[in-house]
C-alpha cells in the first residue's frame, strides 16, 4: 500500500514537473519567436533605407508607418473584450516595450552620448570621441529607424493580443456548427473521413502563427482587419471541419 502512494505521488511530481518544463519551454519559444520577428522587420527597414526601394528617404518611411499605425488604432479599435479602452492600453503597451528595450537596457542613453557632439580639444579622450561620433553620424538614421520600427512592432503586437479574442469566439462559433453537423451527419448514416479530420487539424497550427509573423514583419501599414480576420475565419473554419469530422475511434 505504501508502495503504491509513493508510485502515485512520485508520478504526480514527474507530470507536474513535466508540465512545468513544458510552460516554460514553450514561452521560451514565443519569446524567441518575437525576438527574431523584430530583428527581421528592422532588417527590411534596413535594406529598404540602403537600395532606396522605399518612395520616403531616411527616416520618413519609418515615421509616416508609426502614424498610420497610430492612425489605425485610434479611429477603428473603441471597443474590445479585454480592455475598456483599446487605444490607450496599446499605447501604454508601446511605450512601456519601448522603455524595457531602449531605456532600460541603455541603449537610449548610448546613442544620446553618441549623438552629442564634443568639443574641439587634443586630448586623447576628445579625439576618440570625435571618431566614434563621426562613425555613428554614418549610421544614425538606421539606429533612429530601428527605434521607429520597434514602436510600430509593439503598437502591433498589442493590437494582435486585443484582436485575439476574435479568434476564440469564431473558433466557438466553428464547434458548435461543427458539432451540430457531426451529429447529422451520425443520424443520417454519413461517411466518416479520419484524413479530413487530421488534415483540418494539422492546419489550425499554421492559421493561428501566419498573422503574427506576416503583420508584425509587415514592411508597409496596412489594416489590422485585413490580416486579423482573414486567418480568424480559416481558423474557425478549421474548427467546424474537425468538430465535423470528429471520429470516436480516429
Amino acid at each position: 500500500m505504501a508502495i503504491n502512494t509513493q508510485r502515485t505521488s512520485s508520478a504526480q511530481q514527474t507530470t507536474e514537473h513535466g508540465f512545468i518544463a513544458a510552460t516554460f519551454i514553450r514561452l521560451m519559444q514565443i519569446f524567441v519567436f518575437l525576438v527574431l520577428t523584430l530583428l527581421f522587420s528592422i532588417m527590411i527597414e534596413w535594406i529598404g533605407m540602403a537600395t532606396n526601394f522605399w518612395d520616403e528617404p531616411g527616416l520618413q518611411h519609418s515615421e509616416n508607418m508609426l502614424i498610420q499605425e497610430l492612425t489605425y488604432l485610434n479611429n477603428d479599435f473603441k471597443r474590445s473584450a479585454i480592455v475598456q479602452k483599446p487605444a490607450k492600453f496599446a499605447g501604454n503597451f508601446a511605450i512601456n516595450f519601448y522603455e524595457l528595450t531602449f531605456k532600460k537596457t541603455g541603449i537610449q542613453s548610448a546613442v544620446r552620448w553618441l549623438a552629442k557632439p564634443t568639443q574641439a580639444t587634443k586630448t586623447k579622450s576628445a579625439k576618440f570621441r570625435r571618431r566614434i561620433h563621426a562613425y555613428y553620424l554614418l549610421v544614425e538614421h538606421y539606429i533612429l529607424a530601428s527605434m521607429l520600427v520597434t514602436k510600430i512592432f509593439a503598437v502591433r503586437l498589442a493590437v494582435l493580443l486585443l484582436a485575439f479574442p476574435a479568434f476564440i469566439l469564431l473558433a466557438l462559433v466553428g464547434l458548435v456548427d461543427g458539432l451540430v453537423q457531426r451529429d447529422i451527419r451520425r443520424w443520417s448514416g454519413g461517411r466518416e473521413s479520419s484524413f479530413v479530420y487530421h488534415w483540418a487539424k494539422k492546419s489550425l497550427y499554421p492559421f493561428l502563427i501566419l498573422p503574427w509573423i506576416i503583420y508584425l514583419a509587415m514592411p508597409e501599414s496596412i489594416h489590422p482587419n485585413l490580416i486579423v480576420l482573414p486567418f480568424a475565419v480559416c481558423f474557425s473554419i478549421s474548427v467546424t471541419i474537425m468538430a465535423a469530422t470528429f471520429k470516436k475511434y480516429i
